[in-house]
C-alpha cells in the first residue's frame, strides 16, 4: 500500500448511517487528486493540469452528496473545503443538529449509535435503517424498535414552547438515554 504522501485534508462527517472519514490527497507538482471515504479509494486522478477545482462523490449507505473544493489562496498555497449536500460542512452540521437526534449507548458490551431523522422519523442504528412501528399516545407519539433483543422507544412530546418544538426521548428497557453531542 503506497503511503499517503500528498494527504492535505481529513474530515470526519457524522451521517445517519455512521461517522465517515474523508481523506484527500492533492499532489501540487503532479496534479494528482485522490479521495478516500472510510479508507476506500473513491476517486483517483493523475496529471491534472488544473490544480484548482472540485471533486464530487457520495458518502455512506445513504449516498449523501459530497464535494471537495480546491481553491488557490496565494502562490502555491491551496485551501480545501468540504461540502455535504451543497452546504459547507459547518452549515450542514448546524442544520443536522436541528433535523436529527443522536444517542450513544452500550448494551451487553456493544456500543450502539442511534439516530432519529426528525423529518422522516427514520431511525438508524449502527448504519442500518431500523424497522419501526409508530403509534399515537395521549401526549404525543412513540416509535418502537428493537436493538439486540432490547425494546426501544423514541417518545415525541410537545415542549409546549414554540421555539423548542417537539422533544424526542429515547427509552431503552424503561430507562431514559441521554442525547449525545456529536
Amino acid at each position: 500500500l503506497e503511503k499517503m504522501t500528498d494527504l492535505v485534508a481529513v474530515w470526519e462527517v457524522a451521517l445517519s448511517d455512521g461517522v465517515h472519514k474523508i481523506e484527500f490527497e492533492h499532489g501540487t507538482t503532479s496534479g494528482k487528486r485522490v479521495v478516500y471515504v472510510d479508507g476506500k479509494e473513491e476517486i483517483r486522478r493523475e496529471w491534472m493540469f488544473k490544480l484548482v477545482g472540485k471533486e464530487t462523490f457520495t458518502v455512506g449507505a445513504t449516498k449523501t452528496k459530497a464535494a471537495i473544493n480546491i481553491d488557490a489562496v496565494s502562490g502555491f498555497a491551496y485551501e480545501y473545503t468540504l461540502e455535504i449536500n451543497g452546504k459547507s460542512l459547518k452549515k450542514y452540521l448546524e442544520n443536522r443538529l436541528k433535523t436529527t437526534n443522536t444517542w450513544i449507548l452500550n448494551l451487553g458490551g456493544t456500543d450502539y449509535r442511534i439516530v432519529l431523522e426528525k423529518d422522516t422519523m427514520d431511525v438508524w442504528c449502527n448504519g442500518e435503517k431500523m424497522e419501526t412501528a409508530g403509534e399515537f399516545v395521549e401526549d404525543g407519539t412513540e416509535t418502537h424498535f428493537t436493538v439486540a433483543d432490547h425494546s426501544c422507544c423514541i417518545k415525541a412530546v410537545s415542549s409546549g414552547k414554540r421555539k423548542e418544538g417537539i422533544i424526542h426521548t429515547l427509552i431503552v428497557d424503561n430507562r431514559e438515554i441521554p442525547e449525545a453531542v456529536e
